[in-house]
């Protein structure tokens, strides 16, 4: 009996990848690479660094990749997630938090974004490349992945999707490869703490806005907010279990996957927050210099003669960074990982429509709190 369990084990994708990852990880990386080889990876090389110049290009590549591979459900993930990204680094610019916060904890939580925006495209898009470009030829291309510094895991499991094809595997896998990705690039990394999380205020922005991710779509002429809270952002298992809820929440419900694919496509991304709620943020600031802020908002909705609250796109907020190369090495140790494929235990509907109006009313309040201990001062 033990023996036939064994065996059907191996045989699921789960058991076959683990079995693969055993051998690669005795294979060494060789360079005994065919031109035609060199060519695709120079291509691909080219490819990423054109898209990988912002946040409004990545966001749009994952989207396009997406249209063309629905199958890879990650990029559609990805490219839900890196809008949200644009808004909070435009948030820093924006009417609320540009009151708590000074020009130095702006650029030091911008940096924060951005590097981790820039980190996952330059990882993630390859992949796809390889992946269109195997479909292309008709052959998998996955051996290519040594040569662009991609984990031996994601090389194993794309393998394995390419025999087998399973979204929701290749999705989590995805979800830990990246977020492992970021642990010691970004997370660990001694300047971020030392100038970010380490600090209270950190804490202030993970309590009020930045713990929120918005899925918008539109249905019945009326905006809806799907999404889910992160509040361990400095913990690699809730970030990982974070982006699993995120994937249940887009995609176990057919009509949510439907209307935000929708919206979406008819929504380019600007970064501004006015994308997906032209009704409360405006890219225009449409208040008076020096003006005294006031409570504009109620449930979501602008107080009788309340304005809009300003909201710039990402092109009016941030210049363009130039990046130092991603830090070289692979994250991948061991088996414990696969303990992350294990479904979640809670059906996710994602309600948080009402949690995050009330973070902007938090968010008001607290705008309002610190400019009037600023004038007692």
């Amino acid at each position: 009996m033990t023996i036939f369990f064994q065996k059907k084990q191996e045989k699921s994708p789960i058991g076959w990848i683990k079995k693969e990852l055993k051998n690669r990880m005795r294979i060494q990386k060789t360079a005994n690479l065919s031109e035609e080889e060199k060519k695709i990876l120079e291509q691909i090389r080219l490819e990423t660094k054109k898209w990988n110049i912002n946040n409004v290009t990545r966001t749009k590549a994952y989207l396009d990749f997406y249209r063309q591979y629905p199958e890879i459900h990650w990029a559609f993930l990805g490219h839900m997630v890196s809008r949200n990204g644009g808004w909070n680094m435009t948030d820093l610019k924006g009417e609320l938090l540009s009151r708590l916060l000074s020009d130095r904890e702006k650029q030091s939580f911008f940096d924060i974004l951005e590097r981790g925006n820039w980190l996952i495209f330059q990882d993630a898009y390859p992949q796809f490349l390889i992946y269109r470009e195997s479909l292309r030829r008709n052959k998998p291309l996955f051996f290519l992945f040594p040569f662009l510094n991609i984990s031996v895991f994601v090389e194993t499991v794309w393998s394995c999707f390419w025999r087998e094809p399973h979204p929701s595997i290749l999705t989590t896998a995805l979800i830990i490869n990246e977020q492992s990705y970021l642990e010691k690039r970004v997370i660990q990394n001694p300047r971020y703490k030392q100038e970010v999380f380490d600090k209270l205020e950190f804490k202030l922005q993970e309590l009020l806005s930045f713990n929120q991710i918005l899925f918008p779509y539109k249905k019945d002429g009326m905006i809806h907010l799907k999404g889910q809270t992160l509040n361990q952002f400095e913990s690699l298992r809730e970030r990982i279990l974070l982006g699993k809820r995120l994937y249940d929440v887009l995609f176990m419900n057919k009509d949510v996957l439907a209307y935000t694919e929708l919206w979406a496509n008819r929504h380019p991304h600007t970064g501004s927050r006015k994308d997906y709620w032209p009704d409360i943020f405006n890219d225009i600031h449409e208040g008076l210099p020096g003006e005294k802020y006031q409570f504009q908002l109620k449930s979501c909705k602008l107080r009788p003669g309340g304005r809009r609250i300003y909201s710039p796109t990402l092109e009016n907020s941030w210049e363009n960074v130039s990046h130092e190369d991603a830090e070289i090495g692979d994250w991948y140790e061991d088996l414990h990982v696969f303990d992350y494929f294990i479904d979640l235990q809670d059906v996710i509907n994602g309600e948080i429509q009402h949690a995050y109006c009330k973070t902007l009313e938090r968010l008001e309040l607290a705008a309002l709190a610190k400019k009037a201990v600023a004038n007692w001062n």
